[in-house]
């Protein structure tokens, strides 16, 4: 299967030249790169959350092969559903997906189902590549979608299946989890509950991650994604979370009345 380009034209420039460009003018060249095992990165239109997403993805080698791990922004017909097999095309060219990783990921938990068609309308996964391929052209990528029925034992296992396929793969690995933070709250309340949720990333605490997220009610639409990463970071030898950038999209509006926050941190 060869997936089309969703929101190019919508989230970010669908002209390759301009998308690059684009690119370009959130990363920072010169920035010391960490051996990281994960990333977060926000995913919202480029305008807003590009500034955080490049800074994230400036900080970090980025190797050959990257599992992106993300929310289901509709309902999806099982827990985990696997992109397994083709490629995903952008404007800046076609990327494949890394099969024999795929496999390995599939094998280690039978709540994963291989479900290419519930990507075809996803853009959580979509806004990553272009600043993945900017770094690396010959990307591959496993793409992994995460209902938000699924709770904190399924997490956990997910995470125990990604960090065993990732010891199996016997290759470097990135593993991504998109999210964005709080939804359409004031810049104040905003930073308030992201910054509770950031100081479980921080400190590598995935389960203290989905707690924080389900008692206090912050909008963090992919705290799912981000908690399997957490576990299977952990089991990869990962001992800390650096907050690389964070900001809302108050900062490019000017209305601090109802913001999104948007979070880059990476996972080492």
């Amino acid at each position: 299967m060869k997936r089309q380009p969703y929101v190019a034209g919508y989230f970010y420039p669908d002209d390759p030249e301009y998308l690059r460009k684009t690119i370009q003018s959130f990363v920072r060249e010169e920035a010391e790169k960490i051996r990281a095992v994960g990333v977060v990165s926000p995913h919202a239109g480029y305008e807003y959350s590009g500034p955080v997403a490049g800074k994230v993805y400036s900080s970090v080698e980025i190797p050959e092969t990257v599992v992106i791990l993300s929310p289901a922004h509709h309902r999806i017909n099982s827990l985990f559903a696997l992109f397994d097999r083709g490629s995903w095309l952008t404007p800046l060219g076609e990327v494949q997906v890394d099969s024999r990783l795929a496999d390995l990921v599939a094998g280690g938990t039978d709540l994963i189902s291989r479900d290419p068609e519930a990507h075809r309308k996803e853009h959580s996964i979509e806004v990553q590549i272009p600043f993945l391929q900017y770094f690396r052209p010959e990307l591959k990528i496993v793409p992994l979608m995460i209902s938000y029925q699924a709770g904190w034992e399924e997490l956990q296992q997910l995470g125990q299946a990604l960090a065993e396929a990732v010891k199996q793969f016997e290759q470097p690995v990135l593993l991504v989890a998109s999210t964005d933070m709080s939804h359409y709250v004031s810049q104040k309340v905003a930073e308030e509950l992201d910054f509770k949720a950031i100081s479980f990333m921080e400190k590598l605490d995935p389960e203290g991650l989905y707690n924080v997220v389900t008692s206090f009610g912050i909008s963090m639409c992919g705290f799912q994604p981000t908690t399997a990463m957490l576990v299977a970071a952990r089991l990869l030898g990962a001992r800390e979370g650096r907050l690389i950038s964070y900001q809302t999209s108050g900062e490019r509006t000017g209305d601090y009345r109802e913001v999104v926050g948007y979070a880059g941190l990476a996972i080492c």
